[in-house]
């Protein structure tokens, strides 16, 4: 059995979603699809929307026949580490290839892309440091130094300043670090950018856009024409029980709480909290009352909004520098879902993965996998506040689900 494997978040699932899917399989000449998935946590440094368990079954009823989580170590990670644990895992459990969505839509300029940078790989990070000294962010400073060599290097190249094209070179970067043969191919992103505002009526919308017309409208029917039924009826199920969906919005007072009950000097334990952030951070915290104007307050040229985030993601799930140190690769494929022919798959391939296939999470001992837990089960407890409904089913004893 042929398996492409795709990257995702699905928070929440959406028609482009389905597309990706669709031509994912077609392109790859699959038998099935493999999705590797962020689990309570996402790489801008946000809570997911609903929870993994919800968001894979949006996934199994969509087409998806294997769903396996990408653990926070990398889920919360910036492009570089998210890419190569995802990568990591979609070798690990035998796909024959990945596809991912880009704003380019050609697979040729990001193998151009890649080869002028590692060919070059010396120059371009004198190119970074350079800029890095002027004060500008890691991000601008990356673009800059790439800039600067395809002028000295002309050919065919990615746009890096779009955030789909920038974890396709990712993803290609960690494939060919490897050395594991997976092919990489990659579906134009159609319709809706990364982060265009939602369209009334649209069909096709990003994530971003979708959830930014839920916090505005307080309504899932406005954005009714973008969603699979499965989904549509997930997040209504969802909402009708909990009355919310997660965002550092809605988390904000236990954010807040977090924050202040620390020093300056103990928040510094914190992975991704340097250069004396951990003043501003007391400080900002204690005098806002929302989510958006703490930010605000501490938002700077050399601080990006996501990189904030998932420090702020980091503090809030207690994780430390020394843990991130502590991890090189992922350690096991943790299994959140599968269909019948996913099934069938694990079945036929299992015996050459390369990592332990875990579905029964209680009787694992592994220090990544406990991250994981301990995320989701911060994540529950938020969710859980200030509602008499049922709980969310904890994480390490819940089985994966069926399809």
């Amino acid at each position: 059995m042929q398996a492409v494997g795709i990257v995702v978040e699905y928070n929440p699932f959406h028609n482009g979603h389905a597309y990706h899917l669709e031509q994912a399989k077609k392109i790859a000449q699959a038998d099935i699809a493999i999705a590797v998935m962020s689990g309570s946590f996402l790489q801008r440094g946000e809570p997911a929307m609903v929870d993994k368990w919800t968001r894979t079954k949006m996934a199994l009823a969509s087409g998806v026949d294997i769903v396996i989580e990408l653990p926070y170590v990398y889920s919360t990670a910036p492009a570089t580490d998210f890419a190569k644990g995802a990568i990591s895992l979609l070798s690990a459990i035998c796909c024959d290839s990945f596809a991912f969505g880009s704003e380019d839509g050609s697979i040729q300029p990001f193998l151009n892309t890649y080869r002028l940078i590692e060919d070059h790989r010396s120059e371009y990070n004198a190119l970074i440091r350079e800029s890095l000294q002027t004060g500008v962010s890691y991000p601008k400073s990356l673009h800059y130094a790439y800039e600067q060599l395809t002028q000295k290097f002309p050919s065919t190249y990615i746009n890096l300043g779009q955030p789909n094209n920038i974890l396709g070179f990712h993803y290609i970067e960690s494939a060919n670090m490897l050395g594991s043969g997976i092919k990489p191919l990659t579906i134009p992103r159609i319709a809706a950018g990364y982060h265009d505002a939602f369209q009334e009526g649209a069909s096709i919308a990003s994530a971003t856009g979708i959830r930014k017309a839920l916090a505005t409208t307080g309504t899932l029917q406005s954005v009714r024409d973008a969603l699979p039924n499965a989904t549509y009826e997930y997040l209504h199920d969802w909402h009708n029980h909990f009355r919310k969906f997660a965002s550092w919005e809605t988390f904000w007072p236990l954010l807040q709480f977090t924050i202040v009950r620390h020093t300056p000097s103990e928040l510094t334990r914190y992975a991704e909290v340097t250069e004396g952030i951990e003043h501003a951070l007391v400080k900002a915290a204690k005098t806002s009352d929302s989510f958006q104007s703490f930010m605000e307050k501490i938002k700077s040229k050399r601080y990006t909004w996501t990189r904030l985030q998932r420090m702020l993601t980091h503090i809030y799930t207690g994780f430390t520098k020394e843990q991130l140190k502590s991890f090189e690769s992922p350690s096991t494929i943790r299994l959140l879902g599968m269909s019948s022919q996913g099934q069938a798959y694990l079945g036929q391939r299992k015996k050459d993965f390369t990592l332990p296939l875990i579905s029964r999470v209680a009787a694992t001992k592994d220090n990544m996998l406990a991250v994981d837990i301990h995320a989701a089960d911060i994540y529950n407890l938020s969710i859980e506040q200030g509602t008499q409904q049922e709980k969310l089913p904890k994480d390490f004893q819940t089985p994966p689900i069926r399809f």
